[in-house]
């Protein structure tokens, strides 16, 4: 799958979709949505909540398309659409108030909320498992440095954190799926002798 950064669509095709044409909108649809769905679905974990936040993303980039600049990709426009749109869903009091309701902590994923889909390759649902076992805001930070190649400083901004926490979030995140892939009784042992 193409990095939704990497993305780009022909400015006719943009022109034409911002005049109203249906053909030329769908055609920026099947461009841009499954790379933009998959980043909201890592970012967000809930298959549900992930839809209602994909809606609502495409919603913003099509009545915001023509004021598009031209400065980078139209992919990597759409990608800060769609992240603004997960971390506000993340810091939203209602996802909180819902959590805490449920008896979890505002960070938890709680079980069966899973990113995974029986559909997919052996190797792929180990990943997906390990993702679904981090914190929202951790796998957030994860998706963003690792995958869409956001600097420390970037997702600080976003976050409107310090550069600290960027770090520290990934090295804890880090070390959950290291516990992961390494259960305990797996590891090597060191012995010095």
């Amino acid at each position: 799958m193409t990095r939704l950064a990497d993305i780009t669509v022909p400015e006719e095709v943009r022109a034409r979709a911002c005049a109203g044409d249906d053909a030329a909108r769908q055609a920026i649809y099947a461009a841009v949505a499954p790379a933009t769905f998959a980043l909201v679905r890592r970012m967000i974990g809930y298959r549900a909540a992930s839809e209602d936040v994909f809606q609502d993303t495409m919603m913003i980039f099509y009545e915001r398309l023509a004021d598009f600049r031209q400065e980078a990709p139209l992919g990597a426009w759409l990608r800060q659409i769609a992240i603004s749109r997960c971390l506000m869903h993340l810091r939203s009091p209602w996802r909180r108030v819902r959590a805490c309701l449920e008896g979890q902590g505002p960070d938890a994923t709680p079980p069966g909320a899973a990113l995974v889909s029986p559909a997919l390759p052996p190797e792929t649902l180990d990943v997906e498992r390990a993702l679904a076992t981090l914190a929202p805001t951790a796998r957030a930070v994860v998706w963003m440095y690792e995958v869409e190649g956001y600097s420390h400083a970037e997702i600080a901004r976003a976050f409107g954190r310090s550069v600290s926490f960027s770090k520290s979030q990934l090295a804890r995140a880090h070390l959950r799926l290291r516990a992961w892939f390494e259960p305990e009784g797996s590891r090597p042992t060191c012995i010095l002798s």
